[in-house]
This record gives structure tokens, sequence and C-alpha cells, in this order.
């Protein structure tokens, strides 16, 4: 029996020409770019998002022309990825439908609603963490914020944008190798209030402050909140992030990067002193050998004014949102691949 190849990531920032290429040749492909340069794209073996942000190995850009493309190596047709369309309903199938030896790449639409259910939802998810599932949240440049949605594209159905689905790549691994999915989060649970909220969603009014009733963005305004800091939930240990987009003062109303959850304790970040120097070092004691595949935040890029600037050797999508399992905010993540035969 002839052994299994070796999976490897390959990534790098092409033009359209060149992707049309790659697709024409059946290669399998995680694909980031502006919704303008995704439309009427060949099918194939492909996923997408929309996003204009990316950090090649020449550092931090916005790039409306450009793909960055994540070609998946070592495929035979012995373990071919998977490649699925999910809606709000099927979503609760990603980690029973990952592979029993592999990971799985997803892609959701910012602000819709199955962005909303999977990070209300996935960590109860059947199966969840038996199979790293690592991915993003799409969106677009922040100039068009308001006017246009985040979408994913499928490519086994030629220039099929969603608004409202998820895809995923289900990517099975050779029994010799190995996933692994690490997080930088900068962010814990500051010394202030506790806030809670009645309401899930992607924007926030009324709240309940050390358990009186308050407004959000009222307190934001009175309390000089830095609103680079993004409101922190304790799940057990683990820090999980809610980023402030905007504050509405017109309608007393904070909208969201990621959804605040009824009924779950908050409370701002702690602050970062130096922000760059924090990252880098958080990173610099983080990563290890055999990075595939990572995303980082568009507020981290734009906090530590990542344009130009490398971060270590991690390049991918800067998006609205990453997935480590669950829905993060304002992370970067990576997936490792170690073992093999090379």
């Amino acid at each position: 029996m002839a052994q299994e190849a070796d999976i490897s990531i390959r990534s790098e920032l092409i033009d359209r020409v060149q992707l049309i290429e790659k697709i024409n040749k059946g290669e399998y492909l995680v694909i980031a770019a502006d919704e303008s340069v995704l439309t009427d794209l060949p099918s194939g073996n492909w996923i997408a998002g929309t996003i204009p942000y990316f950090m090649t190995a020449e550092g931090g850009t916005a790039d409306r022309n450009n793909m960055f493309v994540h070609t998946i190596d070592g495929v035979q047709s012995s373990n071919a990825p998977r490649i699925t369309l999910y809606d709000g309903n099927s979503i609760s199938r990603i980690a029973q439908e990952a592979p029993e030896h592999g990971f799985t790449i997803v892609i959701l639409p910012a602000m819709s609603e199955i962005h909303l259910a999977y990070a209300q939802n996935s960590p109860d998810y059947t199966n969840m963490y038996f199979s790293p599932i690592i991915g993003w949240i799409s969106g677009v440049h922040l100039d068009d914020i308001g006017s246009r949605n985040a979408k994913v594209g499928f490519g086994p159905a030629r220039g099929m944008l969603f608004d409202q689905q998820a895809v995923a790549m289900h990517i099975p691994l050779p029994v010799n190798q190995l996933a692994n999915i690490n997080i930088v989060n900068l962010f814990t649970q500051g010394n202030g209030p506790e806030i809670k909220f009645k309401h899930t969603g992607f924007s926030a009014t009324d709240c309940t402050i050390n358990g009186e009733p308050a407004n959000l963005a009222d307190y934001i305004k009175h309390a000089k909140i830095d609103t680079r800091l993004p409101l922190v939930a304790n799940y057990s240990g683990v820090m999980v992030n809610v980023s402030i987009q905007q504050v509405d003062e017109a309608n007393n109303k904070v909208e969201l990067y990621a959804p605040v959850f009824a009924d779950i304790s908050y409370r701002f970040a702690k602050p970062v002193d130096n922000y760059i120097e924090s990252f880098n070092k958080e990173l610099s004691a983080s990563a290890s050998e055999g990075i595939s595949f990572s995303c980082n935040c568009i507020l981290n890029y734009l906090y530590s004014e990542l344009e130009g600037k490398k971060t270590r050797d991690l390049t991918g999508p800067i998006t609205f949102g990453e997935v480590a399992y669950q829905l993060l905010n304002q992370t970067l993540v990576y997936l490792s691949i170690s073992g093999g035969s090379r």
C-alpha cells in the first residue's frame, strides 16, 4: 500500500489571472480577496471570503486587486478535502463532519445570522474540540461598512457568493501528521465594573453595570473608556473578547464586531501598556515550527499599526473575527502541522 503524501499549506499573494490558473489545475485553495475580484471565478476546489486586508511576507497591506491564497499541497484522491456549504441549521454539524484525523478551515460572513449562531452555539456542537477547527470571519473594506455585506465563496458552484451561509474545507491528514491550533490574545478582564446585557446581538444599548440599569454608550462616554479595549468574558479561564466597532452617540447604541450574550458577565479589558511590544512578545512566546495557516484581527492591524510591518513569519488574511473552534475577536490564531516524512 502506497504511503500517503504529507499535507502542507503554501500561502501567497497573487493576482486574478494566477488564481484562475490554479483553480483550473484543480488545486485545493482557501482564498481571501475583495468581492470585486472574487466575483464569477471558475468553479473548482476552493472556498473564499471577502476581505481586502492581508498580512503578506512583506508586511500588512490593504489590497483590493489581488488575492491572498492558501494552497493545500499533497492532496491525493484517497485523502481529498471535502468542501461544504452550511446554513444556520446545518452549521451545527461542522464538527461531526470534520475528518477523523485532520482539520477544518471555516469562513463565515460578518454580521450574518450564521455568524451569530456560530458565536452563540459552537461550543456545544456535537464532537466540537475532537478535531481542530480554525478559520475566520469575512468582512469588507472599512470604507464600505454599512454599504456592502461580507460574503463567502463556494467554489464547487461557479460564481456563487453568499452573505448568509458559511463555507468549510475538511482536510484529512495522514496518520503521521498532527494539526494543532494556537491563540494569541493580549487581553484579560480589567478591574472595572461587571457589565451584563439583557439581549444577545451585535449591538448593545441597555445593560446593567454592577447590577444597576445603564446604557453602554453612555457609560463608555462618561467613563472615558478606550474603545480599543474589548469587552472580555471569562469562560472558565478562557478569555473571549467582544470588540467595539463604533459608538453611535446619537442613538445611544454600541456596534460590535462580535455578539454579546444575555446574562454573561463582561468587563472591559485591562489596558495594554505598549500594544506593539506586547503583541510581538506574546507572538514570540507562542509561535512554533510548522505554522501552516494563520489569520489576524482587523483591530490588531489597526491598533498595532501593522501596515507595512511583519508579524514574524505569520501571513494570512486580516479578518473581522477569528475561529479557533469557537468564535474569537481581537486575536491572532494559527494552525501548525507537525510530523510527516519530509
